[in-house]
C-alpha cells in the first residue's frame, strides 16, 4: 500500500468513525434557568445517560432561559412543530389547552414530587393518550405541592387570604385562589421576580424548589404551607416532550436509548431531584430567619370547603366533553394514595 493510499484509508476511517460518533443532536429547549432544578437534577443527568449509552452517536445540546427563542406558553408546539427536537414546558401555561390533566392542578390535591409524579404515570397511561397525540412524550412529572409565599403579610387563616393578590400558576389554581378570597394574576414563573418586587402582587403560588433559580428568597419572608408534611394548595403538570418525526426516525438501537430513559425510570429521578431541591430551599427561609406557617390538618376544612367548587367544576367539564370526570377524580386520589402507601 503506498504513502498516498494509506493516507486516504486512515482519512476515510476518521470520516466514518466521526460519523457514527455522533448520528443525532437534539436540542433542548425550556424556559428556567442553568440553575433550576430541572436542569441540574433532571436534564444534565439525562444528557448524560443518553449520550454515553449511545455511545456518543446522540448529542444532547440544552438550552435553558428560552434561548432558541419565543414564549415558555409555545414549548410544546415548538417540539410538537420541530422548532426543538424536545422542550420542557407546563401545561398549565396553555390553559384549557390540557383539560384532562388539570386534576392534579385542582386545590389540595398533591403531594411531594415523587408521590405525584408515580400517580401521573399510572394516570398518564389511562387518560392522557389523546393530549399528548403528536409528541412522543418522555416524561409527565410534577413538582412537590405549591406553597404561598408572601411578601409582606403573612398567611396563617384563610381571612388573610382576602384582597392579596397572588400569582397562580394555572387556569384551575386561578379560579382555586379567586374562591379562596384571594385575586389570582396569572402569569409564568420567570415573571415573578420582578412582579412581587415591582408591586404587581403580593404573593405567589409556586414550589420551594424553584425559589434558588429565580432569586426571590429574599423578596418573599413569609410562606405558608397547608396540612401535613408537602402539603400545598396545588401543583403544575410538567412535560418533557420529543418531536415525533425525530423520535421516529431513530434507529432501533437508539429509540431503545431514549426508551430506557424515558418514563418511569426518568419518573423516579425527577421526584427524587425536585423533593431534594424542595427541601434545601426550604431550609434556606429556615436559616435566614424567615416566617413559616404551616396550617394543620385539622383546621384546612374551610379551606376545601372555599375551593370545592373548583373541584366539581372540573368534574362537570370533563362529563360536559364525554368522559366520566367523577371517575377519573377518584382514580388520581387513589392513584396518589398508592404512590404515598409505596
Amino acid at each position: 500500500m503506498t504513502r498516498t493510499t494509506l493516507l486516504a484509508t486512515v482519512a476515510a476511517l476518521c470520516l466514518g468513525t466521526a460519523a457514527t460518533a455522533q448520528e443525532v443532536t437534539l436540542r433542548v429547549h425550556h424556559f428556567l434557568s442553568a440553575d433550576a432544578p430541572i436542569q441540574t437534577g433532571v436534564l444534565e443527568p439525562w444528557e448524560r445517560m443518553v449520550e454515553e449509552q449511545s455511545g456518543g452517536r446522540i448529542d444532547v445540546q440544552i438550552y435553558p432561559s428560552m434561548q432558541l427563542g419565543g414564549k415558555p406558553p409555545q414549548l410544546f408546539d415548538q417540539a410538537r412543530d420541530g422548532v426543538v427536537d424536545v422542550a420542557w414546558t407546563l401545561f398549565g401555561y396553555t390553559p384549557g389547552r390540557f383539560p384532562v390533566s388539570e386534576v392534579f392542578e385542582l386545590p389540595f390535591l398533591s403531594g411531594s414530587a415523587a408521590e405525584t409524579t408515580a400517580a401521573l404515570q399510572e394516570y398518564q397511561a389511562k387518560y392522557m393518550g389523546d393530549e399528548l397525540a403528536g409528541v412522543h412524550p418522555l416524561l409527565i412529572h410534577a413538582p412537590s405541592a405549591y406553597k404561598l409565599h408572601t411578601k409582606d403579610k403573612a398567611v396563617a387563616s384563610l381571612a388573610d387570604l382576602a384582597g392579596l393578590k397572588v400569582r397562580a400558576p394555572s387556569r384551575t389554581m386561578t379560579d382555586g385562589l379567586n374562591a379562596l378570597g384571594a385575586t389570582a394574576v396569572g402569569m409564568p414563573v420567570p415573571e415573578v421576580p420582578q412582579a412581587l418586587t415591582s408591586g404587581v402582587i403580593d404573593g405567589a403560588v409556586i414550589p420551594w424548589e424553584v425559589f434558588g433559580s429565580l432569586r426571590i428568597e429574599s423578596v418573599t419572608r413569609n410562606h405558608t404551607e397547608f396540612g401535613t408534611e408537602n402539603g400545598g394548595l396545588s401543583s403544575a403538570v410538567m412535560a418533557l416532550v420529543m418531536n415525533q418525526a425525530v423520535y421516529d426516525g431513530l434507529p432501533d438501537d437508539l429509540k431503545k436509548v431514549i426508551d430506557d430513559n424515558s418514563g418511569a425510570a426518568l419518573a423516579t429521578l425527577a421526584g427524587t431531584a425536585f423533593d431534594e431541591a424542595e427541601r434545601a430551599e426550604r431550609q434556606k427561609a429556615v436559616d435566614a430567619g424567615n416566617t413559616i406557617t404551616v396550617i394543620p390538618e385539622d383546621n384546612l376544612a374551610e379551606w376545601r370547603d372555599a375551593s370545592q367548587p373548583v373541584i366539581d367544576a372540573w368534574v362537570k367539564t370533563m362529563t360536559d366533553a364525554g368522559h366520566d370526570g367523577q371517575a377519573m377524580l377518584d382514580d388520581a386520589r387513589a392513584m396518589l394514595d398508592k404512590a404515598r402507601a409505596q
